[in-house]
């Protein structure tokens, strides 16, 4: 497979399609929970079944105390675990569709410095998710592929 192949592959190829949702009125601790047991760096805000933000590690990193787990925490530090997800969550998020290209999804997470893309189809209903780190493996496969080829 040549670079221009993979750059053209439409995301419905890598997506995932097993999406983790949070409820805007949800609390940072179950977000907190949710990002500490998965793999994962990102969370999709729904409401009514549809997409309505974005949350992530590091925004909810910014969100908690930096005293939480410590000695020192105060019932003023535990207090920011019960902060809702509307409070701290991207809204409005830039999103793609299952049949764009990876080349076009990763140049607008570029120029728009955002880390995954919500893929979406309709009225803001859910179909995915694709993040740098899903390009990442598809370059991995795709430097496989090569060095075989090479072989």
């Amino acid at each position: 497979m040549k670079l221009t192949d993979a750059l053209n592959i439409k995301l419905k190829e890598i997506m995932v399609k097993r999406v983790v949702t949070v409820e805007m009125d949800d609390s940072l601790r179950v977000v907190n929970e949710i990002f500490e047991t998965m793999k994962f760096h990102h969370l999709l805000v729904v409401d009514h079944k549809k997409l309505t933000g974005v949350i992530s590690d590091r925004d909810l990193f910014k969100a908690l105390s930096p005293n939480l787990g410590t000695m020192s925490a105060t019932v003023k530090d535990e207090q920011t675990l019960e902060k809702k997800v509307h409070q701290i969550m991207t809204r409005n998020p830039i999103c793609g569709t299952s049949d764009e290209t990876v080349g076009d999804a990763i140049k607008r997470m570029i120029l728009n410095d955002i880390s995954c893309l919500p893929i979406i189809v309709g009225n803001n209903q859910i179909e995915g998710i694709v993040s740098w780190k899903d390009f990442l493996r598809k370059a991995s496969e795709f430097v496989e592929e090569n060095e075989e080829i090479k072989e």
